[in-house]
């Protein structure tokens, strides 16, 4: 499996602990997130994310900041993402089953490190149940 990873300045020890365990388990990550602890803009990191999930040149993307809120906006700007703001393993597998998240979206500064990698293995390994969501799900992108 192939995950994109992008993360601002409050993110990047996340970055660095979710890519060492996905990279363990035999992942293939892209980081597109800073290294430093240096204040950058968000959407310099997630945009190369969403357009990865977009083009389907991975199978998920994985953004991180602060509140994750800002990451999150920006994600769903792109038509095909389905980004889910997530603080609890409980509803990070609701995103999946539910509404088909294609980017999983980690508040840094309302987590703890634990929490943010139980919640990347839930994410990864947690299967859209499709049914009376996929129709949901199909009306989410706007048409103009």
């Amino acid at each position: 499996m192939k995950i994109s990873i992008g993360n601002d300045h409050a993110g990047t020890d996340y970055k660095f602990a979710i890519v060492n365990h996905l990279e363990a388990k035999g992942y293939v990550v892209n980081n597109y997130g800073t290294d430093a602890a240096d204040s950058v803009d968000y959407p310099d990191f997630v945009h190369p994310v969403a357009l990865d999930v977009t083009n389907k040149a991975v199978d998920f993307g994985i953004i991180i900041c602060g509140s994750g809120n800002g990451a999150n906006m920006t994600a769903n700007k792109h038509q095909e993402v389905r980004s889910a703001l997530c603080w609890t393993k409980e509803i990070t597998v609701l995103a999946r089953e539910h509404n088909d998240a294609n980017i999983l979206s980690i508040p840094a500064r309302y987590t703890s490190m634990q929490q943010a990698i139980e919640m990347v293995d839930a994410f990864l390994n947690t299967k859209f149940e499709g049914g009376r969501h996929q129709n949901r799900v199909n009306k989410i992108p706007v048409s103009c």
